[in-house]
């Protein structure tokens, strides 16, 4: 019975270091990370509220969008978004400068301030700007603010 005991304790402490050496090895030994994607990230939360600036102003909505490697996120259009951006290359001041051809707004102040914050093809971003009211934000042709 004795002769078992000792058996067995040796049996597991020689399991327990070749687990150990193993393990030890094994991280010794490893590859190095890799990155996950081919490629570079592109990936934004657009925002909307009602104010001056984003200081100040409480957040209406929100949505992602991401666009590589295919546009995603929780953005109603974010096939149409993404192309809108990629034709300009993430200059965002583009986008919101283009409006409707004959649209008519009242010179009401009201400001809405729509911001843009993330990462647009490995470049850090950061985009805000203020409209007069919300028709002139809804006169701006595109899809990447309407949400």
């Amino acid at each position: 019975m004795r002769k078992t005991a000792g058996v067995i304790a040796l049996g597991a402490a020689l399991t327990l270091s070749s687990v150990v050496g193993t393990g030890a090895a094994g991280v010794a030994n490893a590859e190095p990370t890799q990155p996950r994607s081919l490629y570079p990230a592109s990936a934004l939360v657009l925002t909307y509220g009602e104010g001056e600036d984003s200081g100040s102003t409480p957040v209406r909505r929100a949505v992602t969008l991401s666009c590589k490697p295919t546009p995603t996120g929780t953005h109603p259009t974010p096939d149409q978004a993404c192309a809108e951006l990629r034709s300009v290359d993430g200059a965002f001041r583009e986008l919101t400068a283009r409006t409707e051809p004959g649209r008519a707004c009242t010179r009401e102040w009201r400001p809405v301030t729509v911001t843009a914050q993330g990462v647009w093809d490995g470049r850090r971003v950061w985009y805000e700007h203020t409209f007069a009211n919300p028709c002139f934000k809804n006169a701006v042709e595109g899809q990447v603010f309407d949400f």
